[in-house]
């Protein structure tokens, strides 16, 4: 990086510099010598027109001496001439012939001759200038009046000038020069100060996404012309965003700047390292010929990272997400490069952070086909592709249907058909799109669920199941539009059960505490689905006014066995606090049997039914239909 120092000692040096002052330089010189050249015409003038007055005056003075012919008389008064110092020389001529003379120091006498009759003249010489004018006695030209003076006095004068100028000049350009000069440091240090801010990070000093742009596309041409290869690394900090809300910006700045650091004394000197957004890292590998050489310096950085973090006073620690890929192994070109270390880096942060993955085609397949999937379902509600399919719940004791889970299922041509919930519903939670999802099968839900029971159809239904996702408990609109739906279609709220999984109610619990008081407050149904999974505790389901628990299909797949514990302590616990059960998933008939026994309230799984359209279950509906528990 160029100091400020050796900023301010740069050379001009610039051709456009050098030739621009040149031409000033020229410019005020050419200048100057017009004004010198002027101001010598200016002087030369006026002496011309002073020299024409003194003749006048003369040739008044002497119209007597010329009536009479007095020699002796004109000489004095040609005499008085001499009280000017450029006057050389004059004479009165009568006719052709010379009346008095007045000379200094032997200088030549005037030498023009008479012209016209009453005509005034003027002669210039490198030296000299001479004038003549007549002497008008009665009208009459009586002779003439000539003076010849010197210019020496003149180029004198004009030299002194053209010092001045030279002066003035020369200081000028001097004073363009220095501030030219000036700009031109001050210029430097700006581009300086530009160069810096468009290609250093602010935070870590590292090079910033810019300069890594440039610097990736260099080592890359230069990979070409040795035939070797370049491997890249990106790291994506795991959970930074925690820092950053919990102990502020200030501490996430200071926690980069020593992660910079770290990644500095681990890496090697000519490993490129450069911070590239907020808490993603990229690491430049040259050359990477042996293809294990980025998984080491990847399992380097992930031990290097390991250690803790000393931030003020908290103590942290930071693990990463990185993803590697191979110029030109894997692409063929810079962006190319990035999009696959891009796509490795989230397989390694999907496989459960703090690893490392290296790319390979099926990640691009598996990107490619997300990709698609998202720009495929954004469109999947205008084109009428989704629809909803309902899996009854089924009462233990009774063998009645209790209740029925609102599946969602899309259809898309472009996919080639049917696509699972299990795919297309964690992209809607990515990208966003689960909201106007859960929002429409809310509307249909709601819509349907009012359309049985005014047929008559609900009438041994508790309630109706709706999972609600993460996205949507975030949503400060969900209560105004289930109750607005609600009123619309006059479905009373105890027939709706909403479904939140336990892992999205212990995201923020504070703040679903409070929507569940919302809900349970608008007689709404609520149950915890996937209870088992979310880490929740005796305190907080206490704490939650909730009326159902549906115990996970992992644990229903493994009962009666190794689950079996669970599933017990899951049911007793839940009648403790005077909540009903639901086992999803169940499929064999020692699931059910065991589930029975352990006093498992609701049952629902392919056992009983799989998801069916509406139609097919309005059927089961008006059959009233029965179902064994075992």
């Amino acid at each position: 990086m160029t100091s400020p120092a050796k900023i301010a000692m740069l050379p001009i040096g610039s051709k456009v510099v050098r030739s621009t002052m040149l031409a000033a330089g020229a410019a005020l010189c050419l200048a100057g010598l017009l004004m010198v050249v002027f101001q010598f015409m200016a002087l030369r003038s006026t002496l011309l027109r002073d020299l024409q007055v003194q003749a006048r005056i003369v040739g008044n003075n002497s119209t007597a001496a010329l009536l009479f012919s007095d020699a002796h008389a004109a000489e004095e008064i040609l005499g008085g001439l001499a009280a000017s110092p450029s006057v050389q020389s004059a004479n009165i001529i009568v006719g052709s012939t010379p009346l008095a003379q007045f000379r200094r120091n032997g200088a030549p006498v005037p030498e023009l001759q008479p012209g016209e009759a009453g005509a005034s003249l003027h002669e210039y010489g490198m030296d000299y200038i001479e004038v003549q004018e007549p002497i008008i006695v009665d009208h009459k030209v009586a002779g003439s009046v000539s003076i010849r003076a010197t210019l020496l006095p003149l180029y004198r004068r004009a030299f002194a000038f053209a010092g001045f100028t030279a002066m003035a000049t020369l200081g000028s350009f001097a004073l363009a020069w220095l501030l030219v000069r000036r700009m031109r440091v001050a210029v430097a240090q700006a581009e300086h100060n530009l160069h810096v801010l468009a290609h250093i990070d602010p935070v870590t000093g590292l090079p910033n996404r810019n300069a890594f742009n440039e610097k990736l596309a260099f080592k890359l041409k230069r990979a070409d012309r040795q035939e070797t290869s370049v491997g890249l690394l990106l790291l994506d900090l795991d959970n930074f965003k925690v820092v950053n809300d919990t102990l502020g910006h200030d501490t996430g700045d200071k926690l980069l700047r020593q992660v910079a650091d770290r990644l500095r004394e681990t890496l090697r000197s000519d490993d490129v390292i450069c911070r590239i957004g907020g808490d993603e890292f990229v690491v430049i590998v040259e050359p990477a010929d042996d293809e294990a050489e980025p998984d080491q310096v990847a399992r380097k950085i992930l031990r290097a990272l390991a250690g803790p973090f000393m931030v003020e006073s908290h103590q942290l620690f930071v693990s990463a997400s990185i993803g590697v890929s191979v110029y030109p192994k894997d692409a063929p070109d810079a962006a190319a490069v990035v999009r696959c270390a891009d796509i490795a880096m989230y397989h390694a942060k999907n496989k459960g952070k703090n690893a490392y993955e290296v790319f390979h085609e099926e990640m691009a397949h598996k990107a490619s086909k997300r990709l698609s999937l998202e720009a495929n379902l954004r469109k999947a509600l205008q084109n009428n592709e989704l629809s909803l399919h309902y899996q009854p719940q089924i009462d233990v004791r009774t063998g009645r249907m209790r209740g029925m889970e609102v599946l969602i299922r899309w259809n898309c041509e472009a996919l080639g058909g049917a696509v699972s919930p299990v795919e297309f519903i964690p992209v809607a939670e990515e990208s966003g799109v689960i909201v106007p999802l859960g929002r429409w099968v809310l509307q249909t839900a709601i819509r349907q669920a009012a359309a049985w029971r005014k047929a008559g159809l609900m009438e041994d239904i508790d309630h109706m199941a709706v999972n609600v996702s993460a996205c949507q408990t975030k949503d400060a609109q969900l209560m105004y539009e289930v109750q607005a739906l609600l009123m619309e279609t006059g479905l009373p709220p105890r027939l709706l059960e909403l479904e939140i999984t336990e892992g999205v109610l212990m995201e923020n619990v504070n703040a679903n505490i409070a929507l569940l008081h919302k809900i349970q407050a608008a007689g709404i149904h609520l149950s915890i689905d996937d209870f088992g999974t979310g880490y929740s505790s005796m305190a907080y389901l206490k704490r939650f006014p909730i009326d159902q628990l549906k115990i996970d299909r992992s644990f229903v797949n493994d009962v009666p066995g190794d689950g079996a514990a669970i599933a017990k302590a899951i049911i007793a616990m839940a009648h403790s606090l005077n909540l009903s059960v639901v086992a999803e998933g169940v499929e064999t008939e020692e699931q059910v049997a065991f589930l029975a026994d352990a006093g498992c309230d609701v049952m629902q799984g392919f056992y009983f039914a799989r998801p069916m359209p509406a139609e097919e279950l309005e059927v089961l509906l008006r059959e009233r239909r029965l179902w064994a528990a075992a």
